[in-house]
C-alpha cells in the first residue's frame, strides 16, 4: 500500500457519498487508501480488497510469532529430539 497523500487522499463523507464510484476506483489503481472525514475527523479508511487481505495475513503471522515468543518466556519449549517424536506419533516418520 502507497502511503496516502494528504493532499490528495483525504475526503469529507459528503464527497465522498457523492463520488464513491470514482473514489473506489482510484484506491484501487493507485494502490493509495481514501481517508473518509466527518466534521473534520477521520471515520474511516477505504483500502483494497488485496490490501485488506494482505494486512489480514501480517496480523496473523505478527500475532503468531508474538504468541511463540510468549511461549519461550513462559519456558514452554520442546527440545529438537521431543519436537520430532511428538511429531512422528502424530504424522508417522518424518525422513525417508
Amino acid at each position: 500500500m502507497r502511503t496516502p497523500l494528504i493532499s490528495e487522499d483525504i475526503f469529507p463523507i459528503g464527497e465522498f457519498k457523492k463520488h464513491a464510484s470514482r473514489l473506489f476506483r482510484r484506491v484501487r489503481e493507485e494502490k493509495r487508501p481514501v481517508i473518509v472525514t466527518q466534521n473534520g475527523s477521520p471515520v474511516g479508511v477505504v483500502v483494497s480488497p488485496d490490501e485488506y487481505d494482505r494486512m489480514m495475513e501480517r496480523d496473523h503471522f505478527i500475532a503468531s510469532v508474538e504468541a511463540g515468543l510468549a511461549d519461550v518466556a513462559a519456558g514452554r519449549v520442546l527440545s529438537e529430539k521431543e519436537a520430532k517424536e511428538r511429531l512422528e506419533k502424530r504424522f508417522g516418520p518424518l525422513e525417508s
